[in-house]
């Protein structure tokens, strides 16, 4: 029986892994065959060139789409969308995958799925259905949805939410959050373990800072991180692992301000790629996630720790009680490190459910895919909801 070729399309740090043991799984599937197509920042000197830790892993790379991230401005991340389709259109005519595999929303994403859709080759799409009210990746989510043909959501909310757009129910599926597969099947480190492979000692309280621009809102990513950083200066006896904003327009900014605060900060460390083992490692470690990452919305509520959610970057999605909003002002965020160590915040963490499920996503996600009828998938009839 000829394989199903399976096109897994990443391009950053965060999405490879949470990807990583859905990759695992197709690749030991014997109805399967993975093909690996990597672009963005895994290709970027300044982001890490975090390709070689997906060879690393002992995947095989089978293309690579270089789309220039020279700057983060408007106008270059238009040109590196336009980059992108010219390259995935050329990857994906060599590869002639059976099924193209995506994971959430950023602008490279979409570049490949409008080369696939195209191409008429079937899109899976993963965690659609979710809200990110602050950013451009909540059109680039929902595009991609109408241009994918089966769907795998984190929550019954966020599948309701693509039958809502049009797609069919048949074809949408709640597996839970890919992350939480991460927590479970990892070994991860000890304390004394984690603090080698950083390089960095912990210490009576430590918290990790992930800061992403807000794009639709207009030069604010520096006023808004100095806010953060102007309360995390007050805090006593802390320790502070920043990881660094990704190519969105503003991140550099972020990470230029990263970069001075810890040259002057002894208790800080920064990377601009962690790598899954050491991040969940440290959420073992750390008193709370700090910032506007989804991360500390859908990954560490599993490990009983507190996040403050900053502005409006994660607007709209599903939260548990363990994160605090608040608004990007120090006077805000000062309030929401108070609660975080307050005696009542942390005994009701032990309470905390992750609302976005206890494992197996991958284990489901392959199966589908393995199994699904592809003939007459690229045509899609709208499903209209009846009204009441």
């Amino acid at each position: 029986m000829k394989k199903r070729k399976i096109c897994v399309v990443t391009g950053s740090r965060a999405e490879y892994g949470l990807l990583y043991w859905l990759m695992k799984e197709i690749n030991v599937n014997d109805m399967l065959l993975l093909q690996i197509v990597v672009t963005g920042m895994h290709l970027s000197e300044e982001f890490g060139n975090t390709y070689k830790q997906i060879e690393k892993d002992g995947f095989t790379i089978d293309k690579k789409v270089d789309i220039s991230l020279i700057a983060d401005t408007e106008l270059a991340i238009s040109n590196s969308m336009g980059l992108g389709v010219i390259g995935f259109a050329d990857a994906f005519n060599k590869l002639q995958p059976d099924m193209i595999l995506v994971l959430g929303d950023r602008f490279e994403i979409f570049s490949a799925v409008s080369a696939a859709l195209i191409a008429r080759i079937p899109v899976a799409h993963l965690h659609g259905g979710e809200l990110t009210e602050g950013v451009i990746d909540e059109s680039i989510r929902h595009s991609i949805t109408k241009m994918s043909h089966l769907h795998f959501a984190a929550t019954d909310e966020y599948r309701n939410r693509i039958i809502q757009l049009g797609e069919q129910p048949d074809k949408v599926f709640n597996v839970g959050g890919l992350g939480i597969d991460n927590i479970n099947k990892l070994k991860l480190l000890t304390k004394v373990d984690f603090e080698k492979s950083v390089n960095f000692e912990l210490g009576e309280k430590n918290i990790l800072v992930t800061f992403h621009p807000v794009t639709l809102e207009k030069s604010t990513s520096g006023k808004q991180f100095q806010a953060l950083l102007d309360s995390i200066s007050e805090l006593h006896n802390t320790k502070i692992i920043f990881t660094k904003a990704n190519a969105d327009n503003g991140g550099r900014v972020i990470n230029n301000m990263i970069d001075d605060y810890v040259s002057r900060h002894e208790n800080t460390i920064a990377f601009s790629s962690m790598g899954q083992l050491n991040y969940l490692s440290a959420l073992q470690f750390i008193d709370a996630v700090v910032g506007n990452s989804s991360s500390g919305l859908i990954e560490a509520p599993s490990f009983k720790i507190g996040t403050i959610n900053i502005g409006d970057r994660q607007k709209g999605r599903i939260k548990t009680d363990s994160v605090i909003n608040c608004l990007p002002k120090k006077t805000e965020i000062d309030i929401a490190f108070n609660k975080i160590y307050s005696k009542e915040f942390q005994n009701k963490l032990d309470k905390v459910e992750n609302a976005y499920g206890k494992g197996g996503a991958s284990k489901e996600i392959v199966n589908k895919i393995a199994r699904v009828n592809l003939y007459n998938i690229l045509k899609k009839p709208f499903h209209d909801l009846t009204s009441t």
